[in-house]
């Protein structure tokens, strides 16, 4: 597994964990200490903020995973790819994106840019 696959497979265990304890444990494993997240909903630094926004996501869509959507594109240090939002009961996806995010030499993120590409309708 290359070194962006492995950062996008973390960043995802940390964004479908739901027990605290693990999504805490899922954070600092994929994040670097001082990490950041920033989409149009969101602009975070640190893990318990990034924890926060994680927590907040599985409010607003109780029974939802994030999903790769495609394959993980890399150089350098930088990493991008889509994903979606999937019913776990129904496999509708009402939200879905696609985010850059920049990796230590560790291969931990220090940076994702995140942009929304479908939206439930209002």
């Amino acid at each position: 597994m290359s070194i962006y696959a492995a950062a996008v497979a973390r960043y995802f265990e940390a964004w479908n964990a739901t027990d605290a304890n693990t999504l805490a444990k899922a954070v600092a494993a994929a994040w670097s200490e001082d990490g950041t997240y920033t989409d149009p909903l969101a602009d975070v630094r640190g893990h318990e903020q990034i924890t926060a926004v994680i927590q907040a996501a599985h409010e607003q869509f109780p029974g939802f995973e994030f999903k790769l959507a495609g394959d993980v594109d890399g150089n350098h240090h930088i990493a991008r790819f889509r994903w979606e939002l999937v019913s776990i009961a129904d496999g509708s996806a009402p939200v879905a994106g696609s985010d850059v995010v920049t990796l230590t030499e560790d291969g931990r993120i220090t940076a994702v840019l995140g942009f929304l590409d479908r939206l439930p309708q209002a």
